[in-house]
């Protein structure tokens, strides 16, 4: 048994931002509410290099995922940001990305294409690139891993029910365009539930949930706790020896 219906329900409308709460315009804001905080190592050959530090709240029906990388090597580690926002049906607000040596990024709806326009250190006016993409394609830009936790709820709240207790999802793979802001590139991904197998997390064996990511140039695998509104733990990129794990 992969799931009880109940704590599916109760994820779902945690993770994944399906109902959108109607309120007086007279009643003040709602506070924002914590979907999911925390840090990624993501170890190298068994070094860490890099530390993510994350956090996903919700408010009036909006995600907003926000993300800090830190290199953890070097006498001047880099720092990256990043920021998605994201409605409760999935379709992209925008998405701003930036890092300390200088140039930034932002992402946004332009009627039927994504925008992205960069702004290179000390350059003029920002270049822009457009993407005959929808408002529902998911981001997934360089080394933000918690960016492929949403995918995955993605994924599960839209591919998947609960059914007899049990978690059921469609057959065959669940599939995304996706869009890679730093590389200015999309692809097609898929989405593959394996199902319950143990593996290590900092030396101690866990039974969770696997899924692998796949694209025509990759595949990883990740691995969910669905004890723990299927929150992230692990990802193994096999071609790049690198491994990465909640702290």
């Amino acid at each position: 048994m992969l799931q009880s219906a109940t704590r599916w329900a109760t994820a779902i409308l945690l993770v994944s931002s399906l109902a959108a709460f109607a309120r007086d315009k007279k009643e003040k804001p709602p506070a924002a509410h914590l979907v999911d905080s925390g840090s990624f190592g993501v170890f190298v050959r068994g070094q860490r290099v890099v530390t993510e530090t994350f956090k996903i709240e919700q408010i009036n029906g909006e995600s907003v995922i926000k993300s800090q990388l830190k290199e953890t090597t070097g006498a001047d580690p880099s720092s990256q940001r990043s920021e998605l926002a994201i409605t409760s049906t999935g379709e992209l607000l925008h998405y701003d990305w930036s890092q300390a040596s200088g140039g930034s990024l932002t992402v946004y709806p332009n009627n039927d294409f994504l925008l992205e326009k960069i702004s290179a250190p000390a350059a003029g006016k920002p270049a822009e690139q457009p993407f005959l993409m929808p408002s529902t394609s998911v981001i997934l830009d360089n080394n933000f891993f918690v960016q492929r936790e949403v995918l995955i709820w993605r994924y599960l709240a839209s591919d998947c029910k609960p059914e007899g207790g049990n978690l059921k999802c469609q057959e065959g793979p669940g599939e995304f365009g996706a869009l890679v802001p730093q590389d200015r590139t999309s692809m097609r991904v898929r989405v593959v539930l394996v199902g319950k197998e143990k593996t290590s997390i900092r030396g101690v064996d866990r039974e969770l949930l696997r899924l692998n990511l796949e694209s025509e140039s990759f595949q990883w695998g990740l691995w969910v706790d669905d004890q723990d509104q299927f929150k992230l733990m692990k990802v193994v990129i096999p071609a790049d020896n690198t491994e990465v794990v909640r702290d």
